[in-house]
């Protein structure tokens, strides 16, 4: 079967969830001043699955509770929240946030190797790869090719961001059976967190011993508040309503939007500079996107024959 073209509403759910995404580098800049990474992602799961699991009950829905259910949300949450993020938290610690977007952004080139394995309707097409290439180019063009001046140092580091990226693609492929249960987005959404949560606690507990900090500010507070309600709670449920209707390597385009995002916020919001790199680099993404989507070249075609 052909891979599945998304609709408008699809890539406009994409470009929003790619804000949401965006939106956290903002999110993280202000919290990591305060709070050591492992509480930050735990407060973050943590304040999501709260919101999500009163919204559930506030809309009349149910959580499974079924052990099936259970396990599917505990894998989710395993490979799509906490592997990665602990991978991309510690290798952030290592090497350069440029060349961490970078690696990361080799998330849909994984998605793509990894449906066309486990999948029978996601195959891999040449108008898809090299979509993906291209996309993949203008992430590192606008972010800077100086940035991977130090590819080869910090091996382990690097390794563990493209491990994330790995385990993302994967998250992907799986999180496909919660349509196949009948599942409406916001339920797997709350789920997954809820698991994450459960995951992450105890960890940051023993290891941070976040009792011992001062207390954080009201900005710190606020952000993040932002990071768990915006870029994890709605971010969520817009990931699952993507990937139930137009699947995983389309929804995995999202690492592609997210630096176009940051950098934009990071113009509106913080006054920062926009340069002709961003805007080719942008530009590269927006071809490999067309390429990926594959209707505009296929009417350019059929109009030269």
């Amino acid at each position: 079967m052909p891979h599945k073209q998304m609709g408008l509403a699809e890539w406009g759910l994409l470009l929003v969830l790619s804000l949401l995404w965006g939106g956290s580098f903002l999110f993280n800049g202000i919290l990591v001043k305060t709070l050591p990474p492992l509480t930050i992602v735990t407060g973050r799961v943590l304040i999501a699955a709260v919101a999500l699991n009163l919204i559930v009950r506030a809309t009349g829905h149910a959580m499974p509770r079924d052990g099936k259910s259970w396990a599917a949300f505990f894998v989710m949450g395993l490979i799509n929240n906490m592997i990665p993020f602990c991978l991309i938290v510690w290798g952030q610690t290592h090497i350069a946030s440029g060349l961490a977007s970078i690696l990361n952004a080799t998330t849909p080139l994984f998605g793509v190797v990894v449906a066309h394995l486990l999948t029978s309707d996601e195959k891999m097409t040449g108008n898809r790869l090299l979509g993906v290439l291209v996309g993949f180019a203008g992430v590192a063009y606008m972010i800077g090719f100086d940035a991977l001046r130090d590819l080869g140092t910090n091996v382990l580091a690097q390794l563990a961001v493209l491990g994330a990226a790995l385990s993302y693609s994967f998250a992907g492929i799986y999180g496909r059976r919660f349509r196949r249960m009948g599942m409406a987005p916001l339920l797997p959404a709350a789920g997954q967190v809820t698991a994450s949560s459960v995951l992450m606690l105890p960890i940051a507990l023993v290891v941070d011993q976040p009792w011992t900090f001062a207390a954080p500010s009201a900005e710190a507070w606020m952000a993040l508040l932002g990071l768990a309600l915006l870029s994890t709670a709605v971010a969520y449920v817009l990931f699952f309503r993507i990937l139930a209707t137009a699947g995983a390597t389309n929804l995995m385009l999202v690492t592609f939007l997210i630096p176009v995002s940051a950098i934009l916020l990071g113009a509106a919001i913080l006054g920062e500079q926009l340069q002709a790199k961003h805007l080719i680099g942008m530009t590269m993404i927006a071809i490999g996107l067309a390429a990926i989507d594959g209707r505009v070249f296929s009417r350019v075609r059929r109009r030269v024959v």
